[in-house]
């Protein structure tokens, strides 16, 4: 039986495997995705300064007055546009995509979706 511990340390497998591949640049940063149970987050991270360049999440006031539940396909889509809408204000139209380990399924997917269709570039 696969426990909760087991299916994290797997999906923190695949990640390591990932951003040995990808690296976030100044002119183009990665846009890290983390999912929980009930929320999601973004970040536009720029891995030579080490810095987080933009963020939004289901947790923000913006998202957070418009939905009932953060866990969900529509609340991710909220996420992407809001990221993409951030990182457009910073300059930013390429980035480079990091699914942290997630299949590409689901809420991961639909914030990829309506990143590219705010703008974003990858």
């Amino acid at each position: 039986m696969i426990t909760k511990g087991d299916k994290n340390k797997a999906r923190l497998k695949r990640h390591l495997r990932v951003r040995k591949k990808i690296n976030g640049t100044t002119e183009r940063p990665r846009l890290s995705i983390f999912r929980s149970s009930k929320h999601i987050y973004a970040q536009l991270i720029d891995d030579i300064q080490g810095v987080t360049i933009a963020s939004a999440s289901t947790l923000d006031k913006e998202i957070a007055a418009e939905i009932s539940n953060g866990g969900n396909i529509e609340s991710a889509r909220k996420v992407g546009e809001l990221v993409a809408k951030r990182a457009k204000e910073k300059g930013f139209e390429n980035v480079v995509f990091d699914r942290g380990g997630y299949l590409y399924h689901g809420r991961i997917q639909a914030l990829a979706d309506a990143a590219r269709e705010a703008g974003l570039q990858f």
